[in-house]
């Protein structure tokens, strides 16, 4: 399959999350196409088994494929975890990854690659599942998650962590109380930041920057599920309107 720079980026994730991705893909590559599918139907994919969510992995990267993309970003941390082999071995086009929830530090994934990078780093994790109901309920400042923030992260703040991982697509939402809970000293890192740099950095590698534009490129959004909470919740994730979505059917 021959890549063409100007095909869009695909990004897929279960829900919402993944928006904050797509966000920062916007901010750091401002000429570049974008496909977003939000596989709402299904989620979330932390409870299911590693088996089914390469399944449906694989079927929303068919989608985003059939649909010329240049280069796919799994913007979901279980996803990410359980299927990027499987989606990297059948693609042809390059896969990307971010890796937070439940299933993701169950699984290791994190303390792994960090560990791989860094065979001296000591890894903490700790799963923070009331922070995706407080982002998508837009309960991002004040006494509420100031209150869960101190409950999750109290103890890094007290071992001496020096970084932060934010390693769910919904934290950054968060950022605001993380901070002030783990104090200054704690450098904190956006993974949906992290992405978007490692997406410029293959794109460039490969030739497959698209060129620059005085037009404002398109961004389309699917769903598998009715459009309406996602148009409404997913601008909060994205920092600005969602026109509209499309709900697509991708059942097997």
């Amino acid at each position: 399959m021959r890549q063409d720079s100007h095909g869009p980026i695909g990004v897929f994730d279960s829900g919402i999350g993944g928006l904050t991705v797509l966000k920062a893909l916007m901010a750091r590559l401002p000429h570049e196409r974008t496909l977003y599918l939000g596989d709402t139907a299904r989620v979330p994919y932390g409870t299911k088994s590693g088996e089914v969510v390469t399944r449906y992995s694989l079927k929303n990267a068919e989608f985003l494929l059939e649909r010329g993309i240049k280069l796919l970003v799994v913007a979901c941390n279980t996803a990410s975890a359980a299927a990027l082999p499987a989606l990297s071995a059948t693609l042809p086009v390059p896969v990307l990854g971010v890796i937070g929830t439940p299933g993701t530090i169950r699984s290791g994934a994190y303390q792994r690659a960090l560990e791989a990078g860094q065979p001296n780093v000591s890894v903490k994790a700790r799963a923070c599942p009331l922070f995706v109901p407080l982002a998508e309920e837009g309960w991002t400042t004040g006494d509420v998650p100031l209150l869960v923030a101190r409950e999750y992260l109290a103890g890094f703040a007290r071992d001496g962590v020096d970084t932060l991982v934010l390693g769910c697509t919904h934290y950054p939402l968060l950022k605001g109380v993380i901070a002030e809970v783990v104090g200054p000293h704690v450098s904190l890192v956006d993974s949906a930041e992290a992405t978007a740099e490692a997406v410029a950095e293959l794109l460039g590698a490969r030739g497959l920057l698209a060129p620059e534009s005085s037009t404002t490129p398109e961004h389309a959004y699917f769903v598998t599920d009715v459009p309406e909470r996602f148009v409404e919740v997913g601008a909060r994730f994205l920092g600005r309107p969602i026109p509209s979505a499309e709900q697509v059917d991708l059942r097997f």
